[in-house]
């Protein structure tokens, strides 16, 4: 992606749909996009995580140390509603007082709140979406977000490389994922991720993908394509609302959705 949106439009409208969405679903009504869990559940996790990157910010704190201060799960909906509402209005609040380049306390190799900002948007959207599918009540995704959203998804979601890690490409040929709505596209390479993780001592070996920096127009073997809002639904385990296609060498393609067949959260 070459040009970095305004995430905080995003994230308010995103976060206001998703409260929206939840209104018309009964507290204990499953949410089948997120097994076991129920739409209040669904509004307590981003609730809690709005909660947490506004506390991180806000205080200056690591990861660890918000979660010692969490305060805990009210007990019905209003309580769940009126927290969810305050902490996703004091996260927009903390992310807008502060410039992107801000240093601040990440998962990511990237701790900056400019890597807040982008993140929360997405993960707004997404559960937006999820609320919605519970819903029954689908409405249209932001082009450009979600094509942005693509974009974050296979660098970082998925083909994210911590520096105590790996990737070795099986192949140099490669798969093109294409937006038929927005002039995006990316070129990713097949491998394997191995390494292990210093702090819990796990061990890796596993099928994983690298994005290239742009993509270059170069041959691939398979394409998979489909609007961005498709795309971006197909790669978070999403039900898409119109098609994506594959074309090309399937064997490729079945790769491709071996790696990221374990999703991300």
């Amino acid at each position: 992606m070459e040009k970095e949106l305004d995430y905080l439009p995003h994230l308010a409208r995103e976060s206001a749909r998703f409260a929206a969405a939840l209104h018309e679903v009964p507290p204990e009504a499953r949410v089948e996009s997120c097994p076991g869990w129920t739409a209040d559940d669904l509004l307590w996790h981003l609730g809690e995580v709005q909660w947490f990157w506004g506390t991180v910010v806000r205080q200056k704190l690591t990861g660890a140390q918000a979660e010692e201060i969490k305060p805990p799960r009210p007990a019905d909906r209003p309580g769940l509603l009126a927290f969810y509402q305050r902490a996703s209005s004091d996260l927009g609040e903390i992310l807008a007082a502060e410039a992107p380049e801000t240093p601040a306390w990440t998962w990511s190799q990237d701790q900056t709140v400019g890597f807040i900002r982008r993140r929360q948007a997405h993960e707004a959207l997404i559960h937006r979406i999820d609320a919605e599918l519970a819903a029954g009540t689908r409405t249209p995704m932001d082009p450009q977000l979600s094509a942005d959203g693509v974009d974050e998804a296979l660098r970082v979601m998925y083909g994210g490389l911590p520096e105590w890690g790996t990737f070795t490409p099986d192949t140099e040929i490669a798969v093109r994922l294409r937006s038929t709505d927005t002039d995006c596209s990316w070129l990713i390479t097949l491998g394997r991720f191995t390494g292990t993780d210093p702090d819990g001592g796990t061990s890796y070996d596993e099928p994983d993908i690298h994005v290239a920096g742009t993509d270059t127009g170069a041959d691939a073997a398979a394409e998979i394509s489909g609007t961005a809002a498709d795309l971006d639904c197909w790669l978070w385990h999403r039900t898409p609302a119109g098609l994506v296609r594959r074309s090309g060498d399937q064997e490729m393609i079945r790769a491709f959705e071996a790696a990221i067949a374990p999703g991300v959260n």
